[in-house]
């Protein structure tokens, strides 16, 4: 009975220092950075939402920045968003300056090229719209094909409707053009036919899990109903129809947290911990979490693991709190399985101790 209750508690110490063990390094300072991809075992390349985009060698912590020629504007939540790396090529989401104080959550391809970035334009959400608030936008691939989320700018109803795209999650190839198996040729020919999913608010996680091959994605609630949940062709996530546990700034009910008929997320807060990226897990620094989904949040400054193999048991940890303050990206190297996050001033790199 003793040796019985010896293991029990080596065991439970040895869980819980796998999850609460690791220390933070600071790898660069950055000014308001949001995305990030690695190019390779020793750098990222790095959107600044001011404009800028630098490549930080994660071992020397050297810090480059790289000319490009995107039209963009830095307007409240809006200017360099996300960056994705693969093969050479390099895209980016970014808010666009369409003219007369209108914008677009839109979305360019470029060569690799460490000193002078030369984009072009795959994607535009349109309309443009004059308003400062959510445009998403996190870029991911899958196999063809690229996933991209589009906020839907602060204008609530926008995000049901099919001619519109702010408020959807978007898919197209890789060069831009639009697969014939999208909803709008499958079914819903009313829809615009980059669309791939509407009635999302302001998601600002996305990615493709290599486990299981589905894509993820987190969103913003209004007052609460942050969630997690996954990416399903032609379907319906509800703003703002539904409020998702959530309420209107001023206090007044929007909707439902579900109803039939709607996607249903794996997962809701409520009060809100502002969901920001997400990743799914694959690694070996962290070699237990491997196919938990990792949650990185603004307002909560919090990193959260969901292990959500069972839908009806989710299990949710809070891995750190108000560590390095507000969590705006996260990416996991791709030999080493340790764990990188931009915050507002910098890229930190979180290992075990």
């Amino acid at each position: 009975m003793k040796k019985f209750f010896f293991l029990f508690i080596f065991i439970l110490s040895f869980s819980k220092a796998n999850s609460e063990n690791f220390k933070f390094v600071k790898i660069a300072n950055l000014n308001n950075p949001w995305g990030s991809s690695f190019l390779n075992n020793d750098e990222m390349i790095i959107t600044e939402k001011g404009g800028l985009i630098k490549i930080v060698n994660i071992i020397n912590n050297q810090v480059n920045d790289v000319e490009h020629n995107l039209n963009f504007l830095e307007d409240g939540q809006g200017g360099l968003l996300d960056i994705l790396h693969q093969e050479n090529k390099v895209w980016i989401s970014y808010t666009e300056n369409r003219g007369n104080g209108k914008t677009s959550t839109s979305i360019a391809l470029a060569n690799l090229d460490k000193k002078n970035l030369v984009f072009r334009n795959i994607f535009q959400a349109n309309p443009p719209i004059d308003s400062g608030y959510h445009f998403g936008s996190r870029l991911a691939i899958k196999g063809k094909y690229l996933y991209a989320s589009a906020g839907e700018r602060g204008k609530g109803m926008i995000a049901q409707d099919t001619s519109k795209h702010p408020g959807s999650i978007i898919r197209i190839h890789l060069d831009g053009s639009i697969p014939n198996d999208n909803p709008k040729f499958d079914g819903k020919p009313n829809w615009l036919p980059e669309i791939y999913q509407i009635g999302i608010r302001n998601p600002q996680g996305l990615t493709v899990s290599p486990f299981d091959g589905k894509v993820y994605m987190s969103n913003h609630g209004a007052k609460g109903g942050d969630w997690f949940g996954e990416a399903k062709k032609g379907e319906n996530y509800g703003w703002k129809i539904l409020g998702w546990g959530g309420k209107n700034y001023s206090g007044l009910p929007i909707g439902p947290k579900w109803k039939p008929g709607f996607t249903k997320a794996i997962k809701y807060w409520v009060p809100s911990i502002a969901t920001s990226a997400i990743t799914i897990y694959q690694g070996e620094e962290f070699n237990e979490w491997n196919g938990h989904a990792l949650i990185t949040s603004l307002k909560d400054q919090s990193l959260r693991k969901l292990k959500f193999d069972d839908l009806d048991k989710v299990e949710e940890e809070v891995i750190f709190k108000g560590e390095i303050g507000r969590i705006r990206d996260i990416q996991v190297h791709p030999v080493s399985g340790k764990i990188y996050f931009l915050n507002e001033n910098g890229l930190w790199l979180m290992k075990k101790s």
